[in-house]
């Protein structure tokens, strides 16, 4: 049987949390205390570095948006109207198309 590098990393990874486990046991409630209050603050800091990191995209994504759309518009004036037509319900295209009778233009329905 090969120990591959899955199996040597699993055992370090157990062996690590053996030796935090006793040096943990092995400290005062007051070290305990202080230990627990530091990961509080760095779990703090790094929501708060991550929540500035979602506001710093949110902003660049945005500015992008707008930039993207500005220079569209500028250097295809007619672009921003093409898309609206075509997306719109569609109620222009049909309503040309057909004529007071219910039939299509140039259909001998009568």
């Amino acid at each position: 049987m090969s120990v591959n590098s899955k199996h040597l990393a699993t055992f370090l990874l157990g062996a690590a949390a053996a030796f935090g486990a006793y040096k943990y046991m092995k400290m005062t409630d007051e070290e305990k205390e202080k230990l627990a209050s530091d990961i509080k603050d760095k779990a703090n800091k790094l929501k708060d570095s991550a929540m500035d990191a979602e506001k710093q995209a949110m902003d660049y994504f945005n500015e992008l948006k707008s930039k993207g759309a500005d220079a569209m518009k500028e250097y295809m004036p007619k672009v921003e109207e093409f898309f609206e037509g075509l997306f719109k319900s569609g109620t222009k295209a049909t309503t040309s198309s057909t004529s007071g009778n219910g039939a299509p233009e140039g259909s001998n329905a009568v």
